[in-house]
């Protein structure tokens, strides 16, 4: 499977697309200090395959280049954090108590 992850500012979202086909996206809402994801879907054709998971990291991988914090209100987004904890440092909450 070759599923390419991009930033799509426009639509306010991360596509995974497998050639021009989209296989799924991930919402946010971004501002200056935070980027909230409210929403994630992959299309049914393209569950089980990782899509989720690449767009998780894209998304991720993101927030810490802009260095920003997660609230992450999507529940996938907010598992898949849970489970990789090498992204634990993003979470809102985490850094909001931190810089108090």
């Amino acid at each position: 499977m070759d599923i390419a992850v991009t930033d799509a500012p426009g639509r306010s979202r991360f596509e995974a697309r497998e050639g021009d086909r989209l296989a799924g996206f991930a919402e946010y809402i971004r501002s200056e200090n935070l980027v909230v994801h409210p929403h994630t879907e992959v299309d049914p054709a393209f569950e089980g395959r990782g899509v989720g998971s690449a767009l998780a990291r894209a998304a991720l991988d993101d927030a810490r280049a802009r260095d920003l914090a997660v609230l992450a209100t999507c529940p996938f987004i907010a598992g898949w954090m849970g489970r990789h904890p090498e992204y634990a440092d993003l979470a809102y909450q985490n850094r909001s108590s931190v810089q108090d």
